[in-house]
């Protein structure tokens, strides 16, 4: 049995988890995207004494943050792709390392960038030779919650779109084999891929380890979150709050929960506008939470809002992958967490702010025939869209730290 064990570390086998074991974790910990310890550009040596550590290869069990936590039952994990600590620290990797582009000039980072909320300021990605894509680039954050992907939902999963742009030549202009050739000759990257997969690179596993620190990145808890819990208890206590001193007295217990969460409350203060705003996002009087519904504020589906449908040749999204009459124009729900960090917005980047957002959908988006039913002429006043847009931007919580360096030399 010792000889067999031996015999699998030295062809670089990926040992069964019970080796390794399991270890849960609440994603945004820093140590999670913290990169290999020490400075400068990593090693060979450096590579083989972070893998040599059992415990970046124990499977994680993941929880996620308040607020995002109460979509938990949306996490998804491929039972082939399990997270572990060196998993995720090569998809960091590979996520900021330009060489994956033909010029080496490009990397996943910079159309989804942590400076700009995990997707860029421009009206469409910009590529390689300044190569400019049709759409936005959408957000890679609290891609945990979510399984099919792009616009248009043309990857069915993370993986698969975690290695389209590598090979588009309007993005990274790369070819997969020319990465996987790189990827190869590069004696960090091969050994890390080795330990951890159990062979040498290829696309698919390039893929699974991007993916895997794609899922880490999270979003944290936002004025909403903290504010959400007090309301819900001030609201099912609402006589006795109206006097605190007899609520003290006579239900302590529920004085002290009261306490504590208008503590958390004050400390992440959501403003009185955005309190109204969040009223009016989950009324009939402005329909927002038909689509924009769960935890992550998104419904995974996919609507025609008008939105370039102006256009001479407007762009079809849903329709080129399905081919159904009811999908033309219709493009995926983004969430809006984090929204206010995202600009600009639609699928096409043509608006600008929130503000523009939000006078789309009162005046009921553009009329054409596959026009979303949810999307009708709304009655809001100023002071609503202003509302609507203070809660959006309550929406926003902390993203984790990222180490944007420290790639193989």
């Amino acid at each position: 049995m010792r000889k067999r064990f031996l015999g699998a570390l030295v062809v670089g086998l990926v040992l069964p988890a019970f080796v390794y074991g399991e270890e849960s974790v609440k994603l945004g910990d820093p140590a999670l995207t913290s990169g290999v310890p020490g400075a400068g550009a990593l090693t060979a040596a450096d590579a083989r004494k972070y893998l040599d550590n059992p415990t970046n290869h124990a499977v994680l069990s993941v929880e996620l943050p308040e607020g995002l936590a109460a979509g938990k039952g949306a996490i998804f994990i491929p039972e082939n792709n399990p997270l572990t600590r060196a998993k995720v620290e090569l998809g960091r990797q590979l996520y900021f390392d330009k060489r994956l582009s033909k010029t080496a000039t490009v990397s996943c980072a910079d159309c989804h960038s942590p400076s700009a909320g995990y997707g860029a300021h421009t009206q469409f990605g910009v590529g390689i030779n300044g190569q400019l894509g049709g759409r936005n680039s959408p957000t890679s954050f609290n891609r945990i919650l979510s399984k099919a992907q792009f616009w248009d939902g043309r990857a069915a999963s993370l993986e698969a779109q975690a290695v389209g742009p590598i090979a588009n030549p309007i993005e990274m202009g790369n070819t997969h084999e020319g990465v996987v050739k790189f990827l190869t000759a590069n004696e960090v990257y091969r050994i890390q891929f080795e330990k951890i997969f159990g062979a040498p690179p290829n696309i698919d596993n390039v893929g699974k380890a991007i993916a895997a620190f794609e899922r880490t990145i999270v979003t944290g808890t936002s004025p909403y979150d903290a504010y959400e819990p007090l309301r819900k208890f001030e609201e099912a206590f609402a006589e006795q709050i109206e006097d605190l001193g007899d609520f003290k007295k006579e239900d302590p217990s529920n004085f002290a929960k009261f306490e504590e969460l208008k503590k958390i409350s004050d400390a992440n203060p959501m403003s009185e506008s955005a309190k109204r705003g969040r009223a009016l996002f989950f009324s009939t009087k402005s329909n927002c939470s038909a689509c924009h519904v769960g935890a992550n504020f998104t419904d995974e589906l996919y609507h025609n809002l008008g939105v370039g449908m102006a256009a001479e040749k407007p762009d079809l999204g849903r329709f080129d992958q399905t081919k159904q009459e009811k999908d033309k124009g219709a493009f995926k729900t983004p969430t809006l967490r984090n929204i206010a960090l995202n600009g600009p917005y639609m699928h096409d980047g043509s608006q600008q702010t929130l503000e523009e957002v939000v006078e789309w959908y009162a005046k009921g988006g553009h009329p054409n025939p596959t026009l979303s039913d949810k999307i009708k002429k709304l009655e809001l006043t100023e002071q609503d869209k202003s509302d609507l847009v203070e809660f959006m931007k309550a929406l926003t919580g902390p993203l984790p730290t990222v180490n944007e360096g420290r790639l193989p030399q």
